[in-house]
């Protein structure tokens, strides 16, 4: 019996809810807030920032022209600069996710991709094909990382 209420406690201690964090970053460049887009660049929850998926548009949001790994590098660069602005680095990068147009573009799409980190610190990554990209872009690449605050 004495067991039995020791295994109780112990049960029921361990079904007692969690604190957690339950605060929400909103980020957003004011060039992003004045052309009205229906999300933001980039959430914060608990330290985690989920950066929106990002084309190879430049700075005039047009879609880079030279194929698929033009526009790979310039995603990936528009996901740094939203870092930058956060006070992070493409280093802090962990995990991203791939939307192609075409997935025999994939090989190209890897090449540019690996050559944007340095060295064999690779964020994990997901990759796979869609019926089309906003404004006919080839990829969209979304990432996750770290707030190194």
């Amino acid at each position: 019996m004495k067991k039995l209420i020791i295994l109780l406690i112990f049960v029921l201690s361990c079904n007692q809810p969690q604190t957690l964090k339950k605060n929400i970053e909103y980020f957003n460049s004011s060039e992003h807030l004045a052309n009205n887009y229906p999300f933001s660049e980039a959430t914060v929850v608990n330290d985690i920032i989920y950066i929106s998926g990002q084309i190879g548009t430049s700075e005039n949001d047009e879609v880079v022209g030279g194929g698929i790994e033009a526009e790979t590098l310039q995603a990936l660069e528009n996901i740094e600069s939203i870092l930058k602005r956060m006070g992070g680095s493409k280093s802090d990068i962990f995990k991203c996710t791939c939307m192609l147009k075409d997935i025999s573009d994939w090989p190209s799409m890897s090449k540019a991709y690996k050559s944007f980190f340095e060295g064999s610190m690779l964020p994990s990554r997901s990759a796979f094909a869609g019926s089309g990209l906003a404004l006919g872009a080839l990829v969209e690449i979304e990432c996750l990382a770290i707030r190194n605050q």
